[in-house]
């Protein structure tokens, strides 16, 4: 059953005010792939709301199921971003605790993958899928849903086939008529510092190297603005201003210096 469909369903029914997802498998206790897919998930999640990037409301969620029909398994993006809306305080309800389509009214403006191995279907379908009939690819899926931007992020080069990544590590769609059109170029970005701009959310991706959390420099994908900046987490802020303090606090000492150096007391100016 498609929106479309639940929204005939509702319309024919006055008295229906509340769809019967009982059946639906909202947490099946899959862990995450591994420890720097769990790390990349957080770091593009966690500096949308600690740096206030973008306008309020916004929801944007790991590893979370999107439910775009009553009937058949949910889709579950590594990372996801949906504007102008948000969620809700109850978790005891069902309904809240997934993005189901029908309840916000709207797909995700964004939804990342971020590939780990060759068999996650990102861009064409593994030979397992083909062995359990399946018939879409993520991408193919997502364009269906009608989110606005698919993004794929290879830090480990996976999937480099010709009818994949094709040397990049990010590529990234934007939904069109007749399905995806690819926003960034032909290359794809294949080097720290470029980066390719989101108009419709007011906000960039780009490639990073870096540290984040522990003491090992890796490639991270990550949020920016129009300038190709990334987006700090709340540490890096907490850091940048604390670094700015304490230059503050030197200049602050120099010039106290100067000053007894000229016989004046500083505490007196």
């Amino acid at each position: 059953m498609t929106l479309q469909d639940l929204n005939q369903e509702e319309d024919s029914n006055d008295l229906v005010t509340e769809l019967d997802i009982s059946h639906l498998v909202l947490e099946d206790d899959t862990p995450v792939d591994n420890f720097q897919s769990e790390e990349q998930q957080r770091l593009l999640v966690e500096p949308l709301y600690s740096s206030r990037a973008i306008n309020p409301p916004f929801l944007a969620a790991a590893n979370i199921g999107l439910f775009y029909q009553l009937y058949g398994d949910p889709i579950v993006p590594d990372v996801m971003l949906s504007l102008g809306v948000q969620r809700r305080d109850d978790f005891s309800q069902r309904q809240h605790r997934s993005y189901f389509i029908w309840e916000f009214g709207k797909p995700p403006e964004v939804c990342i993958e971020i590939v780990s191995n060759q068999e996650g279907d990102e861009l064409t379908l593994s030979a397992k899928s083909r062995q359990k009939n399946r018939t879409l690819s993520k991408k193919e899926l997502y364009a269906q849903i009608g989110v606005r931007y698919y993004v794929v992020f290879d830090p480990l080069e996976q999937i480099q086939g010709p009818n994949e990544m094709n040397g990049a590590l990010l590529r990234v769609w934007a939904i069109a008529p007749d399905g995806y059109i690819e926003l960034t170029d032909a290359e794809g970005i294949r080097q720290v510092g470029q980066f390719v701009w989101l108009n419709a959310v007011g906000l960039g991706l780009t490639l990073w190297e870096g540290i984040f959390e522990d003491e090992v420099t890796r490639l991270w994908l990550r949020w920016c603005d129009r300038q190709g900046h990334v987006i700090p987490t709340g540490a890096e802020r907490a850091e940048a201003e604390r670094q700015r303090a304490e230059a503050e606090r030197q200049r602050a000492e120099r010039l106290a210096e100067r000053l007894r150096a000229l016989g004046e007391d500083p505490n007196n100016i």
